[in-house]
């Protein structure tokens, strides 16, 4: 079998390898695989494959590999909408009754119709309380 074929076979484990790890430590082994493919289809020797393929590794790998481990600690994206009111506080401006269905509640200056998240809390006016989730218009809040 020719070498650029092994070389191929050798950059697919590595790239089954990191798809099943994501670690992002393999994949610079494969892309080094894939160059010294490249170097054995042009007719370089042995010894030149092998140097291709240790020096694109180690580069990918010194290169690379850190800008990858950076996006993985992004920050979680904004949330925006109703659910950027999630976990926000609020002031009860008129008493919350489930079972009477009444209720309204004001966060970050915007009046909402609201129900306690637990069926059987009551809240009265002036109470500050947490937004837990927001269903329709209304927002279920909890103490």
């Amino acid at each position: 079998m020719e070498s650029w074929v092994l070389w191929l076979i050798a950059a697919c484990l590595l790239g089954v390898g990191e798809m099943l790890t994501l670690s992002f430590f393999l994949a610079p082994f494969a892309a080094g695989a894939v160059l010294a493919a490249a170097a054995a289809l042009v007719g370089a020797n042995d010894v030149i494959q092998w140097a291709v393929f240790l020096v694109a590794s180690v580069l990918a790998l010194l290169v690379i590999r850190p800008i990858a481990r950076s996006h993985r600690r992004l920050p979680p994206q904004l949330r925006t909408g109703t659910r950027a009111l999630i976990g926000k506080r609020g002031i009860v401006l008129e008493r919350i009754v489930n079972h009477e269905g009444v209720g309204i509640v004001k966060i970050d200056g915007e009046v909402w119709t609201a129900r306690a998240y637990d069926e059987d809390d009551v809240y009265d006016i002036g109470l500050r309380v947490e937004v837990v989730e927001i269903r329709g218009a209304t927002a279920l809040v909890t103490e």
